[in-house]
């Protein structure tokens, strides 16, 4: 009865190291899953490797440029700084390094009778045990876990945290790929509206990319006076101006849900309600265009100072457009076509300094919402028959 009653215990305990690492992993899955970025992910590595071999302190070094760099702790306040500004070389000095070398386990029961550690920062522990972390045969750092007192670790602890390290270097390689697309991501919105950025890198984004039908609201505007102030102007002048004048609008875009599609000089084409769905778009757009001229007035101010008379013209219009990606291999935009965007560009070509004219179908969608009075009807070039036109005067 009493090895019946052994057997069980042992079994029980068996089922709950199984239980705990279940949970260790579930903890770094939950991590990775939070987007949180990598750090959540080493960090929890960490603690679950504690709790794991029920180790005092624990540590986890990546590896870069040749060195072992300290990246989580858990505990040992004493060494955090000192990691910090000494990372391990991978050599048999330290067991992080020791591990990382021999690509296996390394347990010191008393690491003051190993003449080989000679780690030079603090030490608060007597016990110790490394295990590199790898993935697909790259070397990617180690886990150690300590013990201020002299108690080795079992070799179940050890196969324990071993098989915990293997599985959460591939939790941990997968964070680093999600930081990198992140990481992308953001370069990419330097270059890209924030919303095309997250189109290239989304699940259905080659389909929108590839070519759809929207109905947006587009808007056009450019420089009045830009192309006299150009002839004559000094290069570095007509680049503050126009340094100036995208700084202005580029930060109303995203505060008003607009997609950039181009700059071209003092000339600029944006729409909305497209690839993400934007609520009221017209009135957005509208919106966009009354904090644009506000903007641009108070730059005008400055420039009418150095001699220069520059203000805004805006055309906007809704309608369908066919957007996608337009360009060629190498050199992408993301762009709207159609009778619409022709129409906003019309628009704004008639705009005198300072005004926003709106074509008939966005007037309608607004205004109950906008103050506009007739522009009349406009002879445009590219249209067969006169267009209605609204100017804006402001909001109701």
């Amino acid at each position: 009865m009493a090895g019946v009653a052994s057997d069980s215990a042992e079994l029980a305990r068996q089922l709950e190291d199984v239980r705990e690492q279940q949970r260790a992993i579930s903890g770094v899955l939950r991590a990775v899953a939070s987007s949180g970025g990598l750090q959540p992910v080493l960090d929890e590595v960490v603690e679950a490797s504690q709790r794991l071999c029920k180790a005092d302190q624990g540590a986890l070094y990546l590896l870069q440029d040749g060195f072992l760099h300290s990246a989580a702790h858990h505990g040992l306040p004493e060494a955090v700084e000192y990691d910090s500004r000494h990372p391990h070389p991978l050599d048999r000095t330290s067991v992080a390094g020791r591990a990382a070398v021999t690509r296996q386990p390394v347990h010191l029961p008393d690491m003051e009778k190993d003449p080989e550690y000679t780690y030079a920062g603090p030490r608060p522990y007597r016990t110790i045990l490394g295990v590199p972390v790898i993935v697909e045969d790259e070397l990617i750092g180690s886990v150690v876990m300590v013990r201020q007192e002299q108690s080795p670790f079992t070799d179940e602890h050890i196969a324990l945290l071993q098989t915990f390290a293997d599985q959460a270097a591939i939790a941990i390689k997968n964070a680093r790929l999600l930081e990198a697309v992140e990481r992308q991501r953001t370069e990419l919105s330097r270059f890209l509206s924030p919303q095309v950025a997250e189109l290239i890198s989304s699940t259905d984004g080659e389909q929108l990319l590839a070519g759809h039908r929207a109905y947006v609201s587009c808007l056009f505007c450019d420089l009045r006076g830009f192309t006299t102030f150009a002839e004559t102007a000094a290069p570095e002048e007509l680049f503050d101006v126009l340094r100036d004048y995208h700084g202005a609008l580029g930060e109303l875009i995203p505060a008003y849900e607009g997609t950039l599609e181009h700059f071209a000089g003092d000339g600029v084409m944006l729409f909305f309600n497209d690839p993400v769905p934007v609520a009221d778009h017209e009135l957005q757009a509208v919106r966009f265009a009354l904090a644009a001229q506000e903007r641009l007035a108070r730059l005008s101010e400055g420039w009418r100072k150095r001699g220069t008379e520059l203000a805004l013209g805006v055309g906007i219009e809704a309608g369908y457009a066919t957007l996608g990606r337009i360009g060629f291999h190498g050199r992408y935009d993301y762009g709207a076509v159609g009778p619409v965007a022709n129409l906003a560009s019309r628009l704004s070509t008639n705009a005198a300094p300072s005004q926003i004219l709106i074509g008939q179908r966005l007037h309608a969608a607004v205004e109950d919402a906008v103050e506009a009075a007739p522009a009349g009807k406009l002879e445009l070039k590219g249209f067969a028959r006169p267009v209605a036109a609204y100017e804006v005067l402001g909001l109701r």
